[in-house]
């Protein structure tokens, strides 16, 4: 499928500005991309977003099965053209067939889950406070409340997920299940593949007669085209899956709008990983090697890639970074993302081992090569106090380096998770009787993280009810959702309350006689049974 580079406004591709073009780049060979994208103007990021909102006007009001059903179409639309879609996303990421794939997976499967969820309906929070006339000293009101969708939403997509995170990512398709229109902010590393799989959304959109407005794809290889989305008035949300440099960006500027707006924001972390002393005894060699898979999954290019280590000082600790190291000697350097991403890894590392608390414990046996965008797999070591005064050593570093904390005491591994800042995922290796004399870590811990792991490692999020991937500031912007599962639908939506309304006035999911047969909450007790008045 031949590439035009154009920019999709409201159902229609149009032409960018002439004089911005832009292409992608091949990351191994440093060679562009044969198509030449066009950046849009600012009158098309406006005309986008108010074309989305006048598409939610009628988008917001489709049934639950309607919806349902255009989140299986675009599933279908996205399947079908899915070899296309992975090979030129090979291309533009070096992630490799295997991997996309997988990723290929979770992207069409994300949008028939939705599609479960909503038809099934009881998501809305249907809540009825039937009304008690004869209370004393004043009559009770009757109350129902539901979740309703918030308006547009802008997605700016992630560049480690050109997929599951992306056009027909995690963002899109809440949004589009909760009845909001979307805007994408295309990722300028991956932009071929973010066209192609606008084109499977569009096929979508026509097949269930959508009001053009319901999806626009905007380039941009700067920050103008995405401010222009957040400033636009009818924009109600936005969700961004990057670093908290970018993150920020977009809290400020909604910030600074006349109605500010949420802002959805996964940044990132250093997700610590603790090996507490039994469980380093008995299962060292395990440990290692299921470490070493973790940092180096996807080149360590994973917002839950495992940033550090903390141990307390043990002989079998030494065994233990023997081990790592010489896993870590026999590895190969892979090819980054794209220039950005290789170049902010690089100073990371630059600047942590010029420290002179860091010691280098392991790197690659074969040294990286810079015009292949390859990063060098490093294990670093440092102490607590070191770790503690050296803000450049507490930041994450996006690639496959990870700093361990050698520990003096036991009590250390307590002031380490003290002073910690939010974290998407924490980790402990423990056995049964570390877990009890350690119990306090979790304690500790659990305020100042999203998800804790056990016996495990972080990376890899499963897309289920009860996945919680997010965490406190600086992880996230708000610690109380998650950006990938179920429950990020809840994003996009919020309660709206109705009281003494007349039963032909209610939505379909607050009527007397509960004709969806969700489960809703009456006077306090779950029950679908019909209200008779």
């Amino acid at each position: 499928m031949k590439l035009h580079g154009k920019n999709l406004v409201a159902g229609q591709w149009e032409t960018g500005r002439m004089g911005l073009p832009f292409q992608a780049t091949n990351p191994v060979s440093g060679e562009k991309l044969e198509t030449v994208f066009q950046e849009a103007t600012k009158k098309q990021a406006d005309t986008a977003v108010t074309q989305a909102g006048k598409a939610f006007q009628s988008f917001r009001l489709k049934s639950p099965g309607e919806r349902a059903a255009f989140l299986e179409t675009l599933a279908e639309t996205v399947e079908e053209q899915a070899d296309a879609i992975l090979a030129y996303a090979h291309l533009e990421t070096a992630l490799g067939e295997e991997r996309l794939r997988m990723e290929m997976l979770r992207t069409i499967n994300q949008p028939r889950l939705f599609a479960e969820l909503i038809r099934e309906g009881s998501w809305v929070d249907a809540r009825i406070d039937l009304p008690e006339p004869g209370r004393k000293p004043v009559p009770r009101p009757g109350m129902r409340s539901m979740l309703q969708p918030l308006g547009p939403v802008a997605v700016f997509g992630a560049s480690n997920f050109p997929l599951a995170i992306s056009v027909v990512g995690t963002d899109t398709i809440c949004a589009f299940a909760a009845g909001c229109p979307v805007i994408v902010k295309a990722h300028p590393s991956h932009p071929g593949t973010c066209e192609l799989t606008a084109e499977a959304v569009i096929k979508a959109i026509k097949a269930h007669k959508l009001p053009g407005g319901t999806f626009s794809l905007l380039h941009g290889k700067n920050h103008e085209i995405g401010q222009s989305i957040v400033r636009h008035p009818d924009l109600a949300a936005i969700a961004f899956t990057g670093s908290l440099k970018g993150g920020r960006a977009l809290m400020d500027a909604s910030a600074a709008r006349e109605r500010p707006i949420p802002v959805f924001a996964e940044m990132g972390s250093i997700n610590p990983v603790f090996l507490l002393p039994e469980a380093l005894r008995d299962n060292m060699e395990s440990i290692a090697e299921g470490f070493f898979r973790s940092l180096t999954m996807g080149n360590g290019q994973f917002c839950t890639n495992p940033g550090v280590l903390v141990a307390i000082d043990s002989p079998k600790l030494d065994t233990f970074v023997e081990r790592v190291a010489e896993l870590i000697g026999k590895a190969t350097p892979k090819t980054m993302l794209h220039t950005g991403i290789h170049q902010g890894y690089s100073q990371a590392v630059h600047s942590m081992c010029g420290n002179p608390g860091v010691r280098i414990r392991a790197r690659s046996g074969v040294a990286p090569d810079p015009a292949r965008l390859e990063a060098e797999i490093l294990l670093l070591e440092t102490n607590l106090e070191n770790w503690s005064n050296s803000p450049q050593l507490r930041q994450e570093c996006f690639g496959p380096a990870s700093i361990l904390v050698r520990l003096n005491e036991p009590d250390e591994i307590h002031q380490f998770a003290n002073n910690m800042e939010g974290s998407l995922t924490a980790t402990l290796h423990g056995t049964p009787a570390d877990l009890e004399v350690f119990h306090r870590l979790q304690v500790l811990l659990e305020p100042k993280t999203g998800r804790i792991v056990y016996n495990g490692f972080p990376t890899g999020v499963e897309v289920g009810y009860a996945t919680h991937h997010g965490g406190p500031y600086p992880a996230t912007s708000t610690g109380a959702h998650t950006s990938i599962g179920i429950d990020s639908i809840h994003r996009f939506v919020a309660p709206t309350c109705y009281q003494d309304c007349p039963d032909a006035q209610l939505p379909t999911e607050l009527k007397d006689a509960n004709p969806l047969r969700i489960l809703r909450k009456v006077n306090g007790r779950t029950t679908k049974e019909t209200i008779h008045p």
